[in-house]
């Protein structure tokens, strides 16, 4: 292996502006910084930058994106991770290469300027040292012995889920509910895009599991999240998640099909959200009364649509448990509305016979009760006390996340303050534990002493329904006891009835 070191990506421009740094910034991670103009504004979003340095404001990693440009990788992206990804490579390993893009990740100071280019990545920078896409005899070859495989691998599988499929149908069919469609063991056919029509043009956003890209696609545009080959369970489960017959909604992300990078890399493209993730949304953005109310809307029936068992057309929708409900993983589109997306640790509930029998498919993960965002986690995930099993009990879960999603969005309209300056945006808990809090904190303050966000004593005073204060809905989702919440088609309800317009 070869190393590039930083004064041979940069060609001298990778001194660093001395100067005092405090204490508190010199505990923080320090990243290699430099950003092309479309990505810029993305990029500072990371940490702060003195310089070449970016000091890291919300995770430990270190990242590059490298564009093929003359046979040679040159630097398009370096600074701080864009999302808490994990990284627990000390040294920058590239080893992917994505329509002429390679990236590396790593979690020590400046790791991203001393590259580690992996034989891999230096036979495909061989093989096309112009980046035209064109593919050798070896890379042919290659193809031949994996198409072999697959073959080999769905022979295996069909002698494994056939007689599991054949299970299914008896147990639907003994149940005696008068349904005739499938059980939820259904998978409608995936959809395959043939990779080398899609371009990419820049990141928009990194999350737990992938990186997602705006790109292009038979000239519309489009949103591409590409998994590394590691994180393949992801990938299978959130495409299978999409695949699922009648999952169509505008509550939930458009999915157009899934596909293969050349480097092996697999693909998920969707509708691209003019206005990316919710938190990047409110972030940046102060709603109105009529912005709140319809994200709520939209946001509540989505998730309504998504815990929906359906029959229609001989078709059938199995319940679908998120379990990783946060602001990083809704949508926001140009007419503020919501949609889910990112199902990678989403449980697919069997449903042939009635609610109370709903189980989990079976899960390989060795420690589902990690799974989902931190600071969304509901008390009784958060003791390990939650039955697994349970269908009820995960969908419960995703309505307490919701009741935070709405305190979130609502922390951020204007006329829900009056003649007060609107809060910055923050995520659920940070004012009372910081902006990282440890599973141990969230613990002792959520379940222990049953703490939850503020409610501003203001909202009160809000015109109302005749029912239900904003307070109560929230209060209403994010009751300690699971049973107590509302369901998520109460909360739609409930949140149906506030009224569109607002006025004192």
């Amino acid at each position: 292996m070869r190393f590039l070191i930083c004064t041979a990506l940069f060609a001298g421009e990778c001194s660093v502006i001395a100067g005092s740094l405090g204490p508190n910034k010199m505990q923080l991670r320090r990243c290699e910084f430099f950003a092309s103009s479309r990505n810029i504004e993305k990029a500072m979003q990371s940490g702060d930058v003195n310089g070449t340095v970016q000091f890291c404001a919300k995770t430990q990693c270190c990242i590059g994106f490298f564009e093929l440009i003359d046979g040679h990788f040159r630097p398009d992206l370096l600074g701080c991770s864009l999302g808490e990804t994990p990284c627990p490579d000390t040294t920058c390993s590239a080893s992917t290469n994505v329509d002429n893009y390679t990236k590396c990740l790593c979690s020590s100071d400046f790791c991203n300027t001393n590259i580690t280019w992996s034989p891999e990545t230096k036979q495909s920078q061989a093989l096309n040292p112009q980046g035209n896409g064109k593919v050798g005899l070896s890379n042919s070859a290659i193809i031949l012995v994996i198409g072999i495989l697959m073959i080999l691998v769905f022979i295996v599988m069909g002698h494994k889920v056939i007689p599991h499929l054949r299970h299914c149908g008896e147990k639907a069919a003994s149940s005696n509910k008068g349904w005739t469609s499938p059980c939820s063991c259904y998978i409608s056919a995936m959809s395959d895009i043939d990779m080398e029509n899609i371009k990419l043009q820049k990141i928009v956003a990194c999350g737990r599991y992938g990186i997602v890209w705006q790109g292009s696609y038979q000239g519309n545009v489009v949103a591409l999240k590409l998994f590394p080959v590691k994180n393949h369970h992801e990938f299978t489960r959130e495409r299978a998640i999409y695949a699922l017959p009648l999952m169509l909604h505008a509550g939930i992300a458009h999915f157009l099909g899934a596909g293969r990078a050349v480097s092996g890399e697999p693909v998920l493209v969707l509708k691209l959200a003019s206005h990316g993730s919710l938190n990047s949304y409110l972030s940046k953005t102060v709603i109105t009364w009529r912005d709140a109310v319809r994200l709520s809307k939209s946001l509540a029936e989505g998730l309504v649509y998504l815990h929906s068992d359906l029959y229609s057309n001989g078709m059938h929708k199995p319940p679908v448990a998120h379990r990783d409900l946060s602001s990083n993983n809704v949508l926001v589109h140009a007419d503020a509305t919501c949609a889910l997306c990112d199902f990678g640790c989403a449980t697919v509930l069997h449903s042939c016979g009635s609610p109370e029998q709903w189980q989990c498919q079976s899960s390989t993960s060795q420690d589902p009760v990690q799974l989902g965002t931190l600071c969304y986690m509901c008390p009784e995930i958060l003791d390990r006390s939650v039955d697994l099993s349970s269908g009820r009990c995960l969908l419960q879960g995703d309505v307490y996340a919701l009741g935070l999603l709405l305190w979130e969005m609502w922390m951020r309209c204007s006329d829900l303050f009056f003649d007060q300056a609107v809060p910055e945006h923050h995520l659920p808990y940070e004012a009372e534990l910081g902006p990282r809090p440890t599973l141990e904190q969230l613990f002792v303050f959520v379940f222990e002493n049953r703490g939850r966000p503020a409610i501003p004593s203001t909202w009160s005073k809000v015109p109302q329904t005749k029912n239900f204060s904003l307070q109560e809905i929230l209060e209403d989702c994010w009751d300690h006891d699971p049973d107590a919440r509302l369901t998520a088609h109460c909360a739609a309800n409930r949140i149906a009835s506030l009224p569109t317009e607002y006025s004192l």
